[in-house]
């Protein structure tokens, strides 16, 4: 039944992979399963959490609605990627620590892919637009005070 399999050619975090994926393999399970990063949650699987963001060609998508084959040609960012080559932390992730936005983690992926394509868009966001960014990923823990104060850190930071 090589009719439900398809040879897909996608950049991940700069490398490229060539690989053969079921017709309704989700991109989420792709990344997870096929290339083995993890880092990239999955919360509701109906595109509500946005614990599976991910970027695809610099924009936010939720990897549990799209499928893998969907992807094919194009390049993709995940959490894995966000550090330097360096192993230093992306602006956003080190303010995500030093304001204690981290909390039980689990949203942080998807919310970290987010805010770092929404800060390429709006270097100098207020509060507001920053609450307005984060409003399509859910935190179950303790709220988003921390998340939009290390998000408007950050965009102080690499403003210089």
């Amino acid at each position: 039944m090589d009719n439900d399999f398809h040879d897909i050619t996608v950049t991940v975090n700069g490398i490229s992979y060539n690989k053969r994926v079921e017709s309704r393999m989700l991109l989420s399970d792709f990344l997870r399963h096929e290339l083995g990063l993890a880092g990239t949650h999955v919360g509701c699987e109906h595109g509500v959490c946005g614990a599976c963001t991910i970027q695809l060609d610099g924009e936010p998508v939720r990897a549990c609605l799209m499928l893998a084959v969907q992807a094919n040609g194009r390049a993709i960012a995940t959490i894995e990627g966000l550090a330097g080559p360096d192993g230093a932390y992306h602006p956003l992730q080190q303010a995500m620590h030093d304001h204690h936005g981290l909390q039980c983690g689990y949203c942080t992926p998807g919310v970290l892919m987010t805010m770092t394509a929404f800060l390429d868009e709006h270097p100098a966001p207020s509060e507001q637009e920053a609450r307005e960014a984060l409003s399509g990923n859910l935190c179950r823990c303790t709220g988003y005070q921390h998340i939009v104060d290390a998000v408007l850190d950050a965009a102080d930071k690499m403003r210089g």
